[in-house]
């Protein structure tokens, strides 16, 4: 009876290492599928770093550039009333004296200045005649003239590239007719 009870043990031992093998192929792919998914999830964070670091860069770049633009915004905003202050002397010019070579000079320094702020992005805003737009024009009155246009301008204003540096200061019709126009 000996020899049957070994073949019983004998047929245990085959059929536990097929089970051993098949249990030890499931912890195998059991295995595999965590680390499949670690895989994937440090794929994943590794992309969004990526993405991440490409924006930032982006953003890092793209205040670079504003700031290279508006660096010389305060300068240009102090240069302006020298502007003014020329424009108004040349309305202030006596007759016998604009036909000078001196004041042609200095007409030309101010044409000169002006270019050079224009090169840096300095723009005039159009004021006379347009509609008033409190984005870019100050009232600073009222006047005779066609309702929400502006009819005169007290100072001229400016904007850097898109941003307004310093508005119009205007003169804003009130809907009345002004009969000087007519008149002439």
């Amino acid at each position: 009876m000996k020899q049957p009870a070994s073949k019983d043990n004998n047929d245990d031992m085959e059929i536990n290492p097929e089970v051993s093998e098949i249990e030890d192929i499931e912890t195998l792919k059991q295995s595999l599928t965590k680390e499949k998914e670690k895989a994937e999830n440090y794929l994943a964070n590794w992309q969004r770093a990526q993405a991440d670091f490409v924006n930032y860069k982006r953003r890092i770049e793209q205040e670079r550039e504003e700031t290279s633009k508006f660096a010389n915004a305060m300068l240009m905003l102090n240069l302006l009333p020298v502007l003014d202050d020329l424009e108004r002397a040349f309305t202030s010019i006596p007759l016998h004296l604009a036909q000078m070579t001196w004041i042609d000079g200095i007409t030309l320094i101010e044409r000169k200045l002006y270019s050079s702020l224009e090169a840096q992005g300095l723009s005039q805003i159009k004021a006379l005649g347009e509609p008033f737009d409190p984005n870019f024009h100050e009232a600073v009155m009222h006047g005779k003239g066609k309702e929400g246009i502006v009819v005169e301008e007290m100072q001229k204003g400016y904007k850097l590239y898109d941003k307004v540096i310093r508005p119009s200061m205007v003169i804003v019709g009130n809907g009345e007719e002004d009969n000087t126009n007519e008149e002439e």
